[in-house]
């Protein structure tokens, strides 16, 4: 008899507990309401940004509860994805991976952005760092940075560098890295990593910037080199590559993909939309699929992201500015 009283006392706390938390959001499990949630990418499928959103996307269904479906908006470099999810009406589920060249770069070159990245959209999690590399044609003849600046100085006639697009990451970090040694460049702009790689290989431009995960396979075969990368400290994935700091220009710089809410999403939905995030990327397989993509993933809180993007606004706007660029 006393060990069904114990019984029945055990079952109905246990009964009051679980109503408790049925009826307490705060108290249940990491369960998001109002259906699937979408990530919206402004890339097409297949390249970085789009990895990235499908690697957090598979992991975090399960800890929120809900489908998880990767959206491909792509047009206007990533802008037109921006536009679309900023007019998202509250009780959906929407998130956007975003990058700097869509959320800094953007609104300070084009006049009418169509969209504000402060007032239009609450950061969520900044999941993932990449670094850039300076990568030269195998018909140029150096296999050092300094070597390489010497060259571009003796000449100026040969020192263009193609990067991937106008206007993105890597064609800011060119224009930095050539302010920073004192070396004359044209800057040639490409529609693309794929046709940059095969004009450098092809020995038609000697000098290239893209991200290092672009460029590293390439220099793995033998068909290019990079000289320097522009992470703080050496990248795991190639150790025997300098960094530019050790390469004797003192220059460090990196770029990141960051989830975004639309601001109209209540902030206890973001803050529990971050909270799954966060714990996704401390997830050793998660951490392992990333590395297996030659990307280097982050674990950050909402405000440790918030943090990371002010610092970042001031370290690159200022070059943005003064490289006068305009679409």
């Amino acid at each position: 008899m006393l060990l069904l009283r114990k019984t029945l006392h055990a079952l109905m706390a246990g009964f009051g507990l679980a109503a408790l938390a049925a009826a307490s959001p705060g108290l249940s499990a990491q369960t998001l309401d109002g259906g699937p949630l979408r990530i919206v990418v402004g890339f097409a499928p297949g390249g970085a940004s789009d990895k990235v959103a499908r690697i957090v996307g598979d992991k975090l269904s399960p800890k929120l509860g809900v489908p998880v479906v990767v959206d491909n908006k792509t047009g206007a470099g990533g802008r037109l994805a921006a536009q679309q999810v900023k007019s998202t009406p509250a009780g959906q589920n929407v998130l956007m991976l975003a990058n700097p060249a869509v959320m800094v770069v953007a609104p300070l070159v084009f006049k009418d952005n169509g969209y504000d990245p402060d007032k239009d959209f609450v950061p969520v999690s900044h999941v993932n760092d990449y670094e850039f590399a300076l990568s030269v044609s195998t018909a140029v003849p150096v296999k050092e940075l300094p070597h390489l600046l010497a060259w571009m100085r003796a000449n100026p006639e040969k020192s263009n560098f193609g990067v991937p697009a106008t206007g993105s990451l890597p064609h800011f970090f060119a224009l930095m890295t050539a302010e920073k040694a004192g070396v004359q460049g044209q800057v040639v702009g490409y529609r693309g990593s794929a046709p940059l790689l095969n004009d450098l290989i092809g020995g038609q431009i000697p000098i290239a910037f893209d991200t290092f995960d672009v460029a590293l396979p390439q220099h793995q075969a033998g068909k290019l080199r990079i000289l320097a990368i522009s992470s703080s400290k050496r990248s795991p994935f190639a150790p025997d590559i300098p960094t530019f700091k050790e390469a004797g220009l003192d220059l460090a710089a990196t770029g990141w993909n960051t989830f975004y809410a639309p601001a109209s999403m209540p902030p206890a939905k973001v803050a529990l939309i971050s909270k799954a995030i966060y714990e996704v990327m401390k997830d050793p397989a998660t951490v392992k699929a990333f590395n297996d993509s030659l990307m280097t993933p982050v674990a950050a809180t909402q405000a440790q992201t918030v943090a990371m993007l002010k610092a970042f606004r001031e370290q690159w706007a200022p070059v943005v500015r003064k490289s006068g660029y305009q679409p």
